[in-house]
């Protein structure tokens, strides 16, 4: 395997260089040379080296640099301790780490045998479909349920409603499977923190199963919805090579829970003994990883009315906002705009605003679209997508605001907890009022840039032709008497559209569109955990991704899977020993 210069990938090296910059436009042999002059060697002492990370660096839009991070193998291993001993105090010279992935542990081979229980994954997005993974490597053949279809059905069920207006509640861009990551940029980068080099073990899995090599490499890697179709496909057919099972349009619409006293009397806990499906059937286990993601509402009601210990946490809500994405390139990369290593420009933008709100972009997707994400009846619900090419006409992004938990509570008091389940009862709110913004059939209500600023409702769209299908209507955003999100929000994102500006010339341009709400941009809620990974109160029952409110994005809920996963086969492995 090689980079699009012809360097390989994935060979185990001795020697880590960190932060090499190279002009842009370097010739493919430059890298070399300037390994070579790094390390102080002659050509041949060098015998190969591998492209870990290529990121770049356009502070200075005139003179754009490519940072490689590089491992590096030289002919003699009596070398190759001689130059760690000479760059002993720089700090960007050092032993390449091993981020090969190991299994903490494996089940003998007649374990499947004599395991009466198998451990249970619910739901099969990012986090579900690791946790199977790890769970079928370790060889205990998961049960993974899913409420949705296989991804090319809900795949036709998601383009009849940006298409048709017809919404399939059990299939659509947040449930099935893949799970809401699937129609989204496929962006595969995170800012968790990662000793185990976990995120290296995503990306193998994601190559193995179809994926680009060049995410193993590339500062921000990303697949694209076409591409993550196939992959997801992939893995679920892996899962099920090593004993995994994966059931779709398989609803858990309750848990069984028992309450169980020690043998000595002194002590009771609550133990799962196993789920009830929405097919009828009961389903016996005592080791179930929840991965639903954050839509599934009905499940943590179920939940919480089963007494499962969660908490509200906060979240934020907002607009999608659409520019012409040649404008942010520009703004990015000046006359370097287009060059095939750089891609379609991203940003990340903060902004605090006067009211105390911070204001911040969401899942920026280059060259992209905004799509209906919503999963219920008569709600408006918008997210952003992008292919792998990333070149549709418009840049979007979430342009939203952080609220708390006293923020959206229910019962009309200022202190004492916030029920967990108030974030949802806030996000119906302005969903549904942005189908009524929109009058109807899931049209979205949408505003320019240039009339949020001056309060005046927008009439038509000018340059910027929104993207989300089935259509926006132009509307007020901010209307006084029917506004589309709490005042307060409101406020904060007219402050900081112009902030914005000044980083990016051309954020506040008139035509820019405004695209209403963004509502799910994390979990209202958290079923707290523990050391173990078990919920608090609840054994047997294991929270994980982002619905539990441990993730944001595909690989930090990929990783989370991961580790809850080993969690769970350790538990069970230890507990039949």
């Amino acid at each position: 395997m090689a980079d699009s210069f012809g360097f390989p990938l994935l060979r185990l090296c001795v020697l880590r260089i960190t932060e090499l910059k190279l002009p842009l436009d370097h010739e493919p042999a430059a890298l070399r040379r300037a390994v070579v002059s790094r390390l102080g060697l002659q050509d041949g002492e060098l015998l190969d080296f591998s492209v870990v990370r290529r990121a770049w660096d356009a502070r200075r839009k005139s003179a754009i640099l490519l940072i490689y991070t590089l491992d590096c193998r030289l002919r003699d291993e009596a070398d190759e301790a001689a130059v760690l001993q000479r760059f002993a105090e720089d700090v960007h010279v050092r032993p390449a780490p091993d981020m090969r992935y190991r299994l903490v542990a494996k089940a003998p081979l007649d374990f499947p045998a004599a395991q009466a229980l198998r451990p249970v994954v619910i739901g099969f997005g990012p986090c579900g479909m690791f946790a199977a993974l790890v769970l079928a490597q370790m060889g205990l053949r998961p049960i993974v349920l899913e409420r949705g279809k296989t991804v090319r059905e809900r795949t036709k069920d998601t383009w009849g409603l940006w298409r048709q207006g017809q919404l399939n509640p059990e299939s659509n861009v947040q449930f099935g499977e893949g799970g809401a990551g699937t129609f989204s940029d496929g962006k595969l980068w995170s800012q968790i923190s990662d000793p185990r080099h976990l995120t290296r073990k995503v990306l193998n899995e994601f190559v193995k199963a179809g994926a680009p090599e060049e995410i193993l490499y590339v500062a921000k890697p990303h697949i694209g919805t076409f591409r993550l179709v196939s992959v997801v496909e992939a893995m679920r057919t892996e899962i099920e090579s090593l004993g995994g099972e994966v059931r779709f349009q398989q609803q858990v619409v309750d848990v069984l829970i028992e309450d169980v006293t020690s043998s000595s009397g002194t002590t009771r806990h609550r133990q799962l003994r196993g789920l009830a499906l929405s097919t009828g059937e009961i389903l016996r286990t005592e080791h179930v990883l929840l991965a639903v993601g954050h839509s599934a509402r009905d499940t943590f009601g179920m939940l919480h009315q089963r007494g499962v210990y969660m908490e509200a946490k906060p979240f934020s809500i907002g607009f999608r906002i659409e520019h012409p994405q040649s404008l942010i390139d520009r703004a990015r990369f000046g006359n370097s705009a287009g060059h095939p290593i750089l891609g379609a420009a991203d940003y990340k933008l903060v902004h605090h605003a006067k009211n105390g709100r911070s204001v911040y972009s969401f899942c920026m997707c280059p060259g992209g679209t905004v799509v209906a994400a919503t999963s219920e009846p008569e709600r408006v619900v918008t997210n952003g997508m992008s292919q792998y090419s990333r070149n549709e006409r418009n840049a979007n992004a979430g342009i939203v605001v952080g609220i708390t938990p006293q923020d959206y509570r229910q019962d009309g008091q200022t202190d004492g907890p916030v029920s967990p389940l108030d974030g949802f009862a806030f996000q119906r709110f302005w969903e549904s009022r942005a189908y009524e913004l929109g009058g109807g059939g899931y049209l979205a209500p949408g505003q320019l840039v240039g009339d949020f600023l001056k309060g005046r409702a927008s009439t038509e769209f000018g340059s910027v032709l929104p993207s989300y299908q089935p259509g926006v209507v132009p509307t007020n955003l901010a209307a006084p008497d029917r506004g589309s999100l709490p005042e307060y929000a409101l406020i904060a994102i007219r402050e900081a559209l112009p902030a914005f500006d000044r980083q990016i010339a051309g954020f506040s341009m008139r035509d820019a569109v405004l695209t209403g709400v963004e509502t799910r941009t994390s979990s209202p809620l958290r079923i707290t955990r523990g050391k173990d990974f078990q919920s608090l109160n609840t054994l047997g029952l294991y929270p994980a991704g982002e619905g539990a409110g441990y993730a944001g994005g595909i690989m930090s809920a990929g990783v989370d899977g991961i580790e809850v996963a080993e969690a769970v086969g350790m538990a069970i492995l230890v507990t039949s020993q």
